[in-house]
């Protein structure tokens, strides 16, 4: 359920990136658009925050989602979209808006979907046995603590 919510939130960035971007130009419709972001989410939500975003951080993550939204807006507006626009220049944009709201992205998806159960329990506050500690004191009284002095 959670890659789901953040697999819907990624949709919507980037279908709105897109839409704002490719509109500007006159260049794609809504059905190309809609298209172009299913397959950019898809791929990105894979290489970036389940491969890249783990292993190497939010910054790493945000260069390769540009390079990754870049460069498969280019090949696809080349592929599916007429060629009466600069194609490069908004594959750039549209590449530097996304990575922009991935770095957003990326918190949710560290704080909220990557967590491993260890961390869950603690967010939960759940206490297995082996985490119980007992202390052990001795008591003393008033005369016992005067006579120390």
């Amino acid at each position: 359920m959670r890659h789901l919510l953040a697999l819907l939130i990624k949709f919507v960035i980037t279908a709105t990136v897109l839409y704002s971007i490719l509109t500007i130009f006159e260049a794609a419709s809504l059905g190309e658009i809609f298209w172009m972001s299913i397959l950019i989410t898809g791929a990105a939500y894979l290489i970036g925050d389940l491969f890249i975003l783990p292993r190497y951080g939010n910054t790493i993550a945000s260069i390769a989602d540009f390079g990754l939204s870049a460069l498969a807006v280019w090949i696809l507006s080349m592929m599916f979209v007429d060629q009466g626009f600069p194609v490069l220049t908004a594959a750039l944009f549209i590449g530097f808006f996304i990575a922009i709201s991935e770095a957003l992205f990326h918190i949710y998806m560290q704080e909220k979907v990557l967590l491993s159960e260890d961390d869950r329990e603690k967010e939960r506050g759940e206490v297995h046995r082996g985490q119980l500690q007992t202390e052990f004191s001795e008591e003393t009284n008033d005369e016992e603590m005067k006579k120390k002095r």
